[in-house]
């Protein structure tokens, strides 16, 4: 089964084709990274503006870069939510609109979701220069799974019990991990996004050399819960004090710092939950999935528990249109279809489970 996904839920858009929830035909994406760089973060109404303009020459590259023509397309599927609401929309509409010309079944997708299911994707093999970068084998995950989902917005650890059974197990009660990484990145003085700019301001740090400061840690303790605030703060706090001195902060230790604090927290209660649930599987899912000290140190830990780990290649953890086809594909295997009256949801949260 052929489908075609459509993802504009932010600053990115994409179309892929996607063939029975698994192999990438073709992964188009439009970035508007540059554009929003200058402003520090993204603005809705300009995303929602580039979305028009770059929706349907994606969504052409993805099929030519598949070697497909409609006839060949199954299904035709969307994010819905959660996203910025004009964004949304233009995709939405976009496959819509595919849906409805072309007599194809519609499914809307929770971009949420979608993140998770970037860890059942693989490229075919005329497109493998990134196949082999996602540890683990080219298998399906295995049930009962346990995702750590972290974005700019998200930041959850998700019980899967089988396809389309979630339940939440912690989540963040204030800053995502990814929205912590964008306003530290900003109080430091470096560029947007924040995850990559904070990684390499921490690489700079010598490995192996004592930090010479540890920020804070909210562990939350008899939860699965989160809390990146606190920390964001405590970054506030230095950059203040060396604003007021005239003292030059120490860029690169205060980022590996904060990094540190945060892989630190994400990492211990993961495997914590983990080894409580009795997963088969942990996967790794979301923007903030692509940051190398979080996969190491999980690595690592979920080695020592004797737990699976497994994550997708970088290119998979942002915002992409593959994960959005690959996940349609398990809903329309269920007999799920979306009705073309569906509307966008900026603020959608996973189905709980029954």
């Amino acid at each position: 089964m052929l489908v075609l996904g459509i993802e504009s839920s932010c600053d990115e858009t994409g179309a892929a084709v996607v063939r029975d929830g698994r192999e990438i035909l073709a992964n188009a994406l439009a970035s508007q990274a540059d554009v929003h760089a200058r402003y520090g973060g993204v603005v809705p109404e300009v995303a929602a503006r580039a979305q028009l303009t770059a929706v349907i020459p994606v969504i052409e590259t993805a099929l030519a870069r598949a070697g497909v023509g409609w006839d060949a397309l199954d299904a035709v599927a969307a994010t819905y939510g959660p996203g910025l609401a004009g964004p949304l929309l233009v995709g939405l509409t976009a496959a819509k609109t595919i849906a409805f010309a072309r007599r194809l079944p519609f499914v809307g997708v929770n971009h949420l979701e979608a993140h998770i299911y970037a860890n059942w994707l693989r490229e075919a093999p005329s497109l493998s220069s990134s196949a082999g970068e996602g540890n683990g084998e080219w298998s399906d995950p295995r049930f009962p799974l346990l995702s750590l989902l972290v974005s700019g917005a998200h930041t959850e650890l998700i019980l899967i019990r089988e396809h389309g059974d979630y339940r939440i197990l912690g989540q963040t009660r204030d800053d995502a991990a990814g929205e912590a990484f964008d306003k530290v990145a900003r109080l430091l003085g470096l560029a947007y996004p924040g995850g990559p700019s904070i990684q390499r301001a921490a690489a700079q740090w010598p490995a192996g050399k004592p930090l010479p400061l540890k920020l804070p840690r909210a562990w939350l303790r008899g939860t699965n819960d989160f809390s990146f605030s606190g920390i964001k703060t405590a970054v506030m706090h230095l950059a203040r004090h060396a604003q007021e001195s005239g003292e030059a902060i120490d860029v690169p230790a205060v980022a590996a710092a904060f990094q540190e604090a945060v892989v630190d927290v994400l990492a211990t209660k993961t495997v914590a939950a983990a080894k409580a649930e009795g997963a088969a599987e942990v996967a790794l899912a979301g923007g903030v999935a692509a940051n190398l000290a979080l996969r190491t140190r999980l690595a690592r830990d979920l080695r020592r528990a004797g737990i699976p780990f497994r994550y997708p290649p970088i290119a998979l953890c942002t915002d992409n249109a593959a994960m959005i086809a690959g996940a349609a594909y398990f809903h329309l295997q269920r007999g799920e279809r979306s009705d073309l009256a569906l509307d966008v949801v900026p603020g959608l949260a996973l189905p709980a489970a029954s």
